[in-house]
């Protein structure tokens, strides 16, 4: 059974950075596209970022320029390092995994396994 699990969340200032990890278990990682999803409350999950079997990325317009998604095949993990948060960022940020890698990975239904999340906290 295939498991994710993040980690690295936290309460930080504005201007603060964090780096989240998402360790996969019981899978074949390096076969898998990855993604970074977020979602406030009473708000719906919005992508953050994805990073294809290659090492292509893709991020929204929101995060363009402060995050990074980065991946290690040899640890099974994949990072989200966040720098310059905004409170606006604040969210619980899941990871989840791909197995088909069909479309451009920025929809939450192209994903196969979702972690429980990682809650970030910004502070202005």
């Amino acid at each position: 059974q295939v498991q994710l699990v993040e980690s690295g969340g936290g309460l930080v200032q504005a201007g603060d950075s964090l780096r989240l990890a998402c360790v996969v278990s019981g899978g074949t990682f390096s076969r898998y596209r990855m993604g970074w999803f977020r979602q406030a409350p009473e708000n719906e999950r919005q992508f953050v970022a994805t990073i294809t079997l290659a090492g292509g990325t893709d991020y929204a317009d929101s995060v363009k320029g402060r995050f990074t998604i980065s991946r290690d095949n040899a640890k099974n993990t994949v990072y989200l390092q966040m720098n310059s948060l905004k409170p606006e960022d604040t969210a619980l940020y899941s990871c989840a995994a791909d197995r088909h890698t069909f479309g451009n990975g920025r929809a939450a239904t192209l994903y196969d396994y979702w972690g429980r999340g990682a809650q970030v906290t910004v502070s202005a």
